[in-house]
């Protein structure tokens, strides 16, 4: 999946990946304790014994060898930064997504009216509906074809209808020659 509208949620998910893992040995290994389940667990994955993973939790012992705490640090943040995207997509669809982007934008209308296209910069809040149904599209695989009629459906519904206030005879949006587009959540 490449295009304009799939590389700007990968941009905004890796905007994501700011919040830090625990930073104390005793924190890693209690929160693999809690994404792992058991202590036998735990200590398959970083190779060493339970009892050790034990006096770690407890914090009796503080200063692993070089080695060890590498291999700590790999385990964890291999697991935190998931959390970290799948939170912040989980608030993002609560909440919607802002696009701004220049590109050109036409559409179908009622008679007596121009529909020829012509570009313009717009930053509009995508409703929770559409978000969703964008990072649905996102996980399936979708083309990006279809994230852009997602993105000037919401667009439609948003900006040039405003929710249903204006523009009711406007039936279809079309999203074309994006110049940029930028996704934040």
């Amino acid at each position: 999946m490449s295009g304009e509208i799939a590389d700007a949620l990968e941009r905004a998910a890796q905007k994501q990946f700011t919040q830090d893992p625990p930073k104390t040995i005793q924190a890693r290994i209690n929160y693999l304790m809690r994404q792992l389940g058991t202590t036998k667990a735990v200590a398959a994955e970083i190779g060493v014994t339970p009892d050790s993973v034990n006096r770690y939790r407890r914090g009796t012992r503080r200063n692993p060898p070089a080695d060890i705490a590498a291999r700590i640090d790999a385990a964890v943040r291999a697991r935190w930064q998931p959390g970290v995207r799948r939170r912040a997509r989980k608030q993002a669809i609560t909440r919607g997504v802002t696009i701004e982007t220049r590109a050109r934008f036409g559409y179908k209308a009622a008679a007596r009216t121009t529909d020829d296209g012509r570009f313009r910069r717009l930053t509009v809040k995508l409703s929770t509906y559409h978000t969703r149904r964008l990072f649905e599209a996102q996980e399936r695989g979708a083309t990006d074809q279809l994230l852009r009629d997602i993105v000037a459906e919401g667009f439609k519904e948003t900006y040039f209808q405003d929710n249903g206030a204006r523009a009711v005879g406007l039936s279809d949006v079309y999203l074309t020659n994006i110049d940029y587009l930028d996704i934040e959540y």
